[in-house]
């Protein structure tokens, strides 16, 4: 197995004489856990770094806007991609001919670096200049596609361009499709990985997995997110400020054994929840003690978060009298709840279940054909 950086050797020839700019985070490491900075700056004339959301050092907690730095180990110019711009501007990119993409994504749509990477190749396409993506694995494996496909008139940060929620592609191979279903029509490449294979879970890699952002600590967290992100648009303590976030979820009105077994009645293959209490040290319910669920899947092969996330949302609304969707963040804007969905079909309750089921059905196998055009591996 060898990541997409691990081949930069084979692809210098795209760097000479080449000015060149990086977006990364502390998951931007060869498996010796030497920084892609490093190796870059060692091989090439990088000039500037760019800071996705948490930053380039992971330091930062989510939603906490960046500002322009400068790194305290290379002394390179930081451009943030978090804060009042979420693209790179004229001037941040006046200085460099290539930008580099290497960041360990998650598989899912509403995870922001893939966004990151598509506001990226807009930039550089209205600008000229020349984008590589150092491929690397998606986490959920590049087999399983799930999820409605995004309503455009719900595009934001957490779903930008028309895709379901689990995807089923690398980074290398959304940005291939960017480029060429959605149009962004930059100049690409892609550094590919050797070894990878499309069934391959995180664990299935042999790499040693480093947090991709401050709330998903384990891969088993990964396919948890996957399921209850959904509760980030609710009043729903989605376990931020515990030691297991989106693998607990609860409310301090909350019973949890009712829920629990509400829950079961469904007969899921794959998970089971189990009835726990938690206080979050921060985020929703801070210092409150929450009745809550932890959420366990048993096989991954049969697991399916997208539609277990809409069925968890529906138990929810039945068993907690106190439960609310969350207002927009600004006037005029979408409820968060309709950006993470990707539609309005929850929060104006346009579709029952079976209906939402039957849905992600239609739209995943419609996507599934999509992408086999943009497979590399």
């Amino acid at each position: 197995m060898r990541l997409g950086i691990e081949n930069i050797d084979d692809c210098l020839y795209l760097f000479k004489d080449k000015r060149v700019g990086l977006v990364t985070n502390p998951t931007g490491v060869d498996q010796n856990f030497k920084s892609t900075i490093d190796i870059m700056n060692a091989k090439v004339n990088l000039c500037s770094l760019f800071a996705p959301e948490h930053g380039v050092r992971g330091n930062v907690q989510a939603g906490v806007k960046l500002e322009t730095y400068t790194d305290k180990n290379t002394g390179l110019t930081i451009h943030s991609l978090y804060g009042e711009n979420k693209r790179p501007t004229k001037e941040m990119l006046a200085d460099v001919d290539i930008i580099c993409f290497d960041i360990q994504d998650v598989g899912c749509r509403f995870y922001t670096y893939i966004w990151t990477l598509a506001y990226l190749m807009e930039a550089a396409a209205e600008f000229g200049k020349q984008v590589i993506v150092f491929d690397r694995p998606n986490p959920l494996g590049g087999l399983k596609v799930e999820g409605n496909i995004l309503n455009p008139k719900f595009k934001s940060f957490v779903g930008y361009l028309e895709i379901p929620q689990r995807h089923g592609l690398t980074v290398g191979e959304l940005a291939l499709m960017f480029k060429e279903h959605f149009k962004i029509n930059c100049d690409l490449d892609v550094i590919k990985m050797s070894g990878w294979k499309r069934e391959m879970y995180f664990e299935d890699t042999g790499l040693d997995y480093i947090l991709p952002s401050p709330n998903l600590p384990t891969p088993a967290s990964i396919l948890a997110y996957a399921a209850t992100c959904i509760f980030e648009g609710t009043s729903i303590s989605e376990g931020r400020g515990t030691a297991k976030p989106f693998q607990f979820f609860g409310h301090p009105d909350l019973d949890p054994q009712l829920f629990v077994n509400s829950f079961n009645e469904y007969k899921l293959e794959g998970c089971k929840l189990r009835p726990v209490y938690f206080t979050p040290l921060f985020s929703k319910h801070k210092g409150e003690l929450c009745g809550g669920v932890e959420l366990f899947v048993t096989d991954k092969d049969v697991f399916s978060p997208i539609k277990t996330s809409f069925i968890l949302f529906d138990e929810m609304k039945k068993v907690l009298n106190s439960f609310e969707i969350l207002s927009p963040f600004k006037e005029g804007m979408n409820m968060f709840l309709e950006l993470l969905v990707g539609d309005d079909f929850l929060t104006k309750q346009l579709l029952p279940l079976d209906a939402i089921m039957e849905k992600i059905d239609q739209d995943s196998h419609e996507f599934a054909i999509l992408k086999k055009q943009y497979h590399l591996y």
